[in-house]
């Protein structure tokens, strides 16, 4: 079943040994896809937002640890292994907040070091043959969370969500629009308002482009806008994605997901996160063990390459917050939608993964 148009790029693809990322930085004007060359060009695209959302980021640093593996296929076993964390331990720095990056490193370590002693170019091919699992079962999860949440949707109803949680930060179907994309594609009508997010636009620039490509009913909006809305009656349901789901429930988002709960909260309306297991950290207490990412300055006194902001101003640039548990009417996972009593729930579903 098709559920998104051919023509909607993805956001990864691996092709006869080639990685090509969607630089997602040139949209919604252009669609490039740019083929990664080197661990180096991985790290800064990863670093630079041209690919983000936390399953992408785990699938392009799954295959871009085999990129940087391919010309090291000749050496020893204990030498190819030892490129292989060195590698990892890199890709892994590009990015704190997101848990699917260090997931996928481990993960592919784990299977490398399984084949300990073996020749370098079939520990290679198991690398490759492991990013491509890790891809292939984030469609499903993504299906997964379809499944579990396409039934909150209802006829009529306004959807709220934040920043991109779409195909654009996932493989196939997205996080948070995996549930609209099934209500779509039931024949559902129902609306979608989409903040902005700034200060990098990804509500703006992804969200709306991808959900008007796909041919659904999307508003944009600025982020302050959204308490007006939900005055309005205009928003029935928030639906986001998470980066980093901690073992209480707590989830860590994009900045401005916290100021939505809060909101949502106080009109009585129900606030969701879509979250695969992948970003589900059962070593991670509560939301106050989430790292939080603090990108650079320019990005809050700059809109499109303008400066908006006086030359030498202070400036804060936390990429992410903490919604608590408490704001959290349910947790859509690809096994179940939780709506209670999230530890043990967590703990449960996700304990032996």
């Amino acid at each position: 079943m098709e559920l998104l148009p051919r023509d909607l790029p993805r956001a990864i693809r691996w092709e006869e040994g080639k990685l090509y990322l969607l630089d997602q930085t040139r949209l919604p004007h252009d669609a490039i896809m740019e083929h990664q060359e080197t661990v180096e060009q991985v790290w800064a695209s990863i670093k630079a937002l041209k690919v983000r959302g936390a399953p992408a980021i785990g699938i392009a640093a799954a295959y871009g640890l085999c990129v940087a593996l391919q010309s090291h296929q000749h050496l020893q076993s204990a030498e190819y292994l030892e490129k292989a964390q060195q590698f990892a331990e890199y890709l892994d720095s590009s990015r704190p907040t997101a848990v699917n990056l260090g997931w996928a490193m481990r993960r592919m370590m784990v299977r490398a070091l399984s084949l300990k002693g073996g020749p370098a170019d079939e520990i290679h091919q198991a690398l490759v043959t492991e990013a491509e699992k890790i891809h292939q079962e984030d469609i499903q999860l993504c299906l997964g969370m379809g499944r579990n949440g396409v039934d909150l949707i209802k006829p009529g109803m306004g959807v709220l969500t934040h920043c991109n949680a779409g195909s654009l930060a996932t493989s196939e179907l997205g996080t948070a629009t995996a549930p609209m994309y099934m209500a779509h594609q039931n024949g559902v009508s129902f609306r979608v308002y989409a903040d902005e997010t700034r200060p990098l636009l990804q509500g703006a620039r992804l969200t709306s482009w991808e959900l008007k490509t796909a041919g659904l009913d999307v508003t944009l909006i600025t982020d302050n806008m959204a308490a007006h809305l939900m005055k309005e009656g205009l928003i029935d349901m928030v639906i986001t994605g998470t980066d980093r789901v901690a073992a209480n429930g707590d989830v860590a988002n994009k900045i401005g997901t916290l100021g939505v709960a809060i909101l949502a909260k106080y009109f009585s309306i129900p606030f969701y996160v879509a979250c695969p297991s992948s970003t589900i950290d059962l070593n991670c207490p509560t939301g106050d063990d989430i790292p939080i990412e603090e990108r650079d300055g320019d990005e809050v006194t700059t809109l499109a390459g303008v400066r908006t902001a006086p030359d030498g101003v202070k400036t804060r640039n936390p990429a992410f917050d903490v919604t608590p548990h408490e704001l959290v009417a349910g947790l859509i996972t690809e096994k179940a939608l939780i709506t209670g009593d999230y530890e043990t729930e967590l703990k449960r579903l996700f304990g032996g993964n």
